[in-house]
């Protein structure tokens, strides 16, 4: 079936083409001196009344080959077939109406032998199934191209989906792995801390399961996670770390991959404060900008250059990842890069599109 636009459009230029036929017959009849302008409009009518009934006939019954399109030759085949029925079909109709008006309006419609009109008529009708038939195959083939191209949009959304859900799913034990080594380390210090830090913990496994059993969460689930995340750390490393929250309340239900922010606070952790003994000041950031949320990390003491080698020798799984679900997601409309801050520190800044 044709979607209802390209009907109403197929319609139209019917209407629109039988509508000049009629006018140009008008003018013919006109020129040769005619007055009975009523003739020329009742033979073009009933020309158009038949040929309207024969087409949709035909269309009936050769809908079910609408699939064939892609092999033009048997598709023009098949409704070549229904050629003898325009033939024997379409004069002996459309002279019986005129016939019939003529006579109801006393008069005799005068043609030529019924051996040169068959000649004639059939040569014409031929001519015009075989331009309607040409200008069918026309919108067949368009709409095949657009399901086509519909198809295609659909399994690549399907394959981005799939792909986004295998690499939020290796997230999750990345960073079970990475807490559990907090744990380990507290065991051997402060028991009592340990125990607290594993029920902070609890909380942050749950918060990670339940963002990574969908592909995108609002910055306000990310926050919730990260700063649990956060207070684990805090917890490990206690008097180091110092954290500041600048969030913007209008960027909070904005979505962004799941498990975004996380990843890029637990970059500063590994990176930079577990290499240091000094303390280390984190700020997050979230703003909107240009209609674009902007997620900026930053840290005071960390080392750019060594991160980045890092990341080449394949450390940097997280980031690594979190680039390849943006990429997934929106394309060239979104990034994440790192930048070096003065006099030290390093910023790792998340631009997502407001709208998907």
């Amino acid at each position: 079936m044709f979607p209802r636009p390209s009907k109403i459009a197929a319609s139209l230029a019917w209407i629109l083409f039988w509508t000049l036929m009629v006018l140009v017959a008008v003018e013919d009849y006109r020129r040769d001196g005619g007055t009975a302008t009523w003739q020329p409009v009742l033979w073009e009518t009933s020309s158009a009344c038949v040929a309207t009934v024969l087409f949709l006939i035909q269309r009936h019954f050769t809908r079910r080959h609408d699939a064939l399109v892609s092999q033009p030759l048997r598709w023009f085949a098949l409704q070549a077939r229904w050629l003898p029925l325009y033939w024997f079909g379409f004069m002996p109709a459309v002279f019986a109406i005129r016939h019939a008006v003529y006579a109801l309006l006393g008069a005799t419609y005068r043609h030529e032998p019924w051996s040169e009109v068959f000649v004639y008529e059939a040569l014409k009708i031929s001519l015009f199934a075989g331009l309607f038939t040409t200008i069918g195959f026309g919108l067949l083939s368009y709409r095949e191209l657009l399901g086509a191209r519909l198809r295609a949009e659909q399994a690549n959304a399907l394959l981005r989906e799939a792909q986004l859900a295998r690499l939020t799913s290796q997230m999750q034990p990345h960073f079970l792995f990475n807490a559990l080594n907090t744990i380990s380390s507290l065991m051997h210090s402060d028991v009592a801390r340990a125990d607290a830090t594993l029920v902070r913990l609890a909380d942050v496994l749950r918060a990670t399961l339940a963002l990574g059993e969908r592909p995108q969460a609002c910055l306000g689930d990310e926050l919730h996670l990260a700063q649990a995340y956060a207070a684990v750390m805090l917890e490990r490393f206690d008097g180091r770390v110092s954290l500041e929250w600048e969030i913007a309340p209008e960027a909070l239900p904005v979505a962004l991959p799941a498990l975004s922010l996380q990843p890029l606070l637990e970059n500063v952790f590994k990176h930079t404060v577990e290499r240091r003994r000094g303390p280390v000041a984190i700020r997050i950031r979230a703003v909107l900008d240009d209609g674009a949320l902007v997620l900026r990390v930053e840290d005071d003491a960390g080392v750019l250059e060594q991160q980045q080698h890092e990341h080449n020798r394949g450390a940097g799984i997280a980031l690594a990842n979190l680039r390849t679900r943006l990429a997934a997601l929106h394309g060239e409309h979104a990034g994440l890069s790192l930048a070096a801050l003065a006099p030290a520190g390093v910023r790792a800044e998340l631009r997502v599109p407001c709208a998907s």
